[in-house]
């Protein structure tokens, strides 16, 4: 499937705003706290970004249906890749969507190190094929290429789609 045909220049969002908190104020808070407030920020931002493409329902339920989701188990793999992932009522039809955090952010990831590439994906509950199919091609593609550099270094949404065809390969 081709994955840069599904993203579309207005569900890429360069820069996440949520940063890490600095050491010493996280050092007050329990991790698995501080992890759970870091990660409904992030999925905050994540769903206005799908927000815009105007094929969401309630917002909020689905920050909260991915919380759930990211409760059970993280969707932070490994070298700096976030793949958060739902399906759920509150997608209207199947969303992918890129950010980054050039800095990364703790997202709770498989290797311990912060994750500076999100892409989410939100399908109906219905929608089990494609889903399936499109999350396993993106997890490949970044555990077994070095794509990931090509998008840290994009500096427009259409170097990110290049980066995405360039994934394909």
């Amino acid at each position: 499937m081709q994955l840069a045909r599904l993203l579309k220049p207005e569900l890429i969002l360069m820069e996440l705003s949520t940063t890490d908190l600095p050491d010493e104020e996280r050092e007050e808070i329990a991790y698995d706290k501080y992890v759970l407030r870091q990660k409904e920020q992030i999925l905050t931002e994540l769903v206005d970004l799908l927000a815009r493409s105007g094929r969401i329902g309630n917002k909020g339920k689905l920050v909260q249906d991915l919380l759930g989701r990211e409760k059970k188990a993280s969707t932070g793999l490994t070298k700096g890749v976030a793949i958060p992932h739902i399906r759920s009522i509150h997608a209207k039809t199947f969303l992918l969507g890129f950010a980054r955090s050039t800095r990364g952010v703790e997202f709770d990831c498989l290797d311990g190190e912060p994750a500076h590439l999100f892409f989410i994906m939100c399908a109906p509950p219905y929608d089990d094929t494609s889903y399936l199919r499109i999350y396993k091609q993106l997890a490949q593609a970044f555990s077994e290429t070095d794509v990931r550099r090509e998008f840290m270094n994009a500096e427009d949404e259409g170097e990110v789609l290049r980066a995405m065809k360039m994934m394909e390969q």
